[in-house]
């Protein structure tokens, strides 16, 4: 099969905030909607090109079923533009860069919209089962001895709910919440809490510092938020200017309470945010006059026992290298996605050091990654983790700096919960 490049034309996301605050009442399509919109109107395109649709999304919302469809007909495509959602965990929004790539590689379409959003302010309580059955009863009955039969099994246990989003972050197969596969990997390789909680400072100070220099300015379109929709965002709020290693050594283990070193301070928090990119094939960059930003140049996906998901990096950035015959020391930048600082520091060791690589089933060691080029901007610890959104959202980010350095290659990478990695290699053409 005859393959075509596949470019990236523009790379844009929301800002982020923690759930709960600011974007609290922004429903998770109107995350991504206006971000097409924005590059429709920026490029100047008509609403009829583009091909498809895809978006990540992890909690998708009842009320916008198949939100890849939503926000493409809240954006004002055209109808006959298909939509569709993806979902691979904390990777949904690479998923949905990888299935655009195939399909422009293969030649089957030509402009498509991918990213990812996620609001985990909107994830619901959920009925437990015994109020649930009572409804059910409630609806069935006929008659009004039959309903108040019904009522008279209520009891008040039948109102403590089921908690979506803790759920959400406990592995089925393993049984361990996501915090705890992070307290595993700190006990296999002795990450101490200091180690944590010094590298979740730098990340605070790194996403302040940028923040504070406009280093995100031209990755991030404004959004418009509250209930009277009267503020403008312009900027991540998740971030703590005044983080310092000593406060955050106060702070006690979250997930293992007696013996762990895991605390919501060296973890990433609870995110809303959405992110989106515009690929392209080369028939359509001369089509319609577009200027490439990047090409993506590989990816890959890899699974791992679901209690190491953190370690999935490893495997996946591995995998990425061996399919597109690059090396670590061909990657000018690094993006990898922080859900906890046990984890990246994990992935830090596994590329450098053989008795980790070895632990994992590598033969290769690719050697130490230049932690001045990793997450320059701070990472998901200090600017949050809206699941369906940052597998795009460090693809975006990792654009606009390369850019901006004038670099050539950079690779995205991220672990998955469900115990797998994804990692995915741009070139800068702007360079």
């Amino acid at each position: 099969m005859n393959l075509n490049p596949v470019f990236i034309v523009e790379a844009k996301r929301t800002p982020q905030a923690k759930a709960g605050m600011e974007l609290k009442d922004v429903q998770a399509p109107f995350l991504g909607h206006y971000l097409i919109r924005h590059i429709m109107d920026k490029l100047g395109l008509p609403n009829d090109v583009i091909d498809e649709v895809i978006f990540g999304c992890v909690g998708n919302p009842v009320d916008y079923p198949n939100i890849g469809r939503v926000i493409g007909l809240e954006a004002g495509l055209h109808k006959k533009v298909p939509g569709c959602t993806v979902h691979r965990n904390c990777a949904a929004g690479m998923e949905a860069l990888a299935q655009a790539s195939i399909r422009i590689a293969s030649q089957r379409d030509h402009l498509i919209f991918a990213g990812g959003v996620e609001s985990m302010s909107n994830i619901p309580l959920l009925f437990n089962k015994k109020m649930t059955k009572l409804f059910t009863d409630l609806f069935k009955a006929r008659t009004p001895v039959q309903k108040l039969s019904a009522l008279m099994t209520f009891r008040p246990s039948f109102l403590v709910p089921i908690i979506a989003i803790q759920k959400a972050l406990t592995d089925p197969f393993a049984n361990v919440n996501m915090g705890m596969t992070a307290e595993i990997l700190a006990r296999d390789f002795g990450i101490t809490r200091s180690e944590q909680d010094e590298f979740a400072n730098r990340s605070h100070q790194r996403a302040a510092q940028a923040t504070k220099n406009g280093r995100f300015k031209d990755e991030i379109v404004p959004l418009i938020y509250g209930k009277k929709l009267d503020k403008i965002l312009y900027e991540d709020k998740g971030f703590r200017e005044d983080s310092t290693v000593a406060g955050l050594s106060k702070m006690k283990p979250f997930f293992d309470k007696k013996a762990g070193t895991v605390t919501v301070g060296n973890a990433c928090p609870i995110t809303d945010g959405g992110s989106c990119l515009l690929l392209a094939s080369e028939e359509a960059i001369k089509k319609y006059n577009l200027e490439p930003l990047a090409k993506i140049i590989n990816w890959h996906f890899h699974g791992l026992e679901p209690e190491r998901m953190g370690a999935g990096p490893i495997l996946a950035m591995d995998g990425a290298f061996k399919r597109s015959g690059l090396k670590l020391s061909d990657m000018d930048l690094f993006e990898i996605n922080e859900a906890f600082s046990a984890q990246v520091i994990t992935v830090l060791r596994g590329m450098k050091e053989k008795k980790v690589a070895d632990f994992f089933g590598l033969d290769t060691v690719w050697g130490e990654i230049n932690e001045d080029n990793l997450n320059p901007n701070g990472g998901g610890i200090a600017l949050g983790h809206p699941v369906g959104s940052s597998g795009s959202r460090i693809i975006v980010t990792l654009l606009h700096e390369l850019m901006k350095r004038k670099g050539r290659y950079g690779i995205a990478t991220l672990c998955i919960g469900g115990g797998q990695g994804g990692a995915m290699i741009i070139e800068n053409l702007k360079r």
